[in-house]
């Protein structure tokens, strides 16, 4: 299982992403808005009890200051993908919180609102070890090469007075 964890329901349109994603792959997971700053009770109690629930990746949205992946990392072995969410300065200070984290407490960090490529790299992790899933994430690769292929004929077709291909 993995799971889906993000400061406030305010960065749901981008972690949906992840969800739409392993709800494709069949992929059970679990949804939570907790925060490092407004809730640091709870959000270590998460990810403590994580392990004993199930989870074997986490992966945690966070804007602005961004703690939340770094606080869950410090709190558990399981590996976490941190997504920054674009805010203020474009994401940028989300990203940099995210990973800039101290040795010992590392969090895999996709790029700004890159919920879908956390959940691609989450399914990655868990197909290390079901074959099942390797084949269907095979699958989705595949799909988004023949999405290019195909864009690129159809490109192929478009005219213009000095294209020369």
């Amino acid at each position: 299982m993995i799971s889906i964890i993000m400061g406030s329901t305010s960065d749901l349109p981008v972690m949906e992403k992840a969800a739409k994603f392993l709800d494709e792959m069949e992929i059970h997971f679990e949804m939570n808005a907790l925060s490092a700053h407004r809730t640091p009770d709870e959000v270590e109690q998460f990810a403590r009890e994580a392990e004993g629930r199930g989870v074997k990746v986490i992966i945690a949205g966070a804007g602005m200051a961004a703690a939340l992946p770094g606080v869950i990392a410090a709190s558990t072995t399981l590996p976490v993908i941190g997504v920054p969410i674009k805010g203020m300065l474009d994401g940028l200070d989300a990203m940099l919180s995210i990973i800039q984290m101290p040795p010992g407490i590392p969090v895999a960090t996709v790029g700004v609102n890159g919920a879908l490529n956390a959940a691609i790299l989450a399914a990655e992790m868990l197909a290390l070890s079901d074959k099942e899933l390797a084949t269907k994430l095979k699958a989705y690769k595949q799909g988004l090469k023949e999405k290019i292929v195909k864009a690129n004929a159809e490109l192929s077709e478009v005219k213009y007075k000095f294209k020369v291909n």
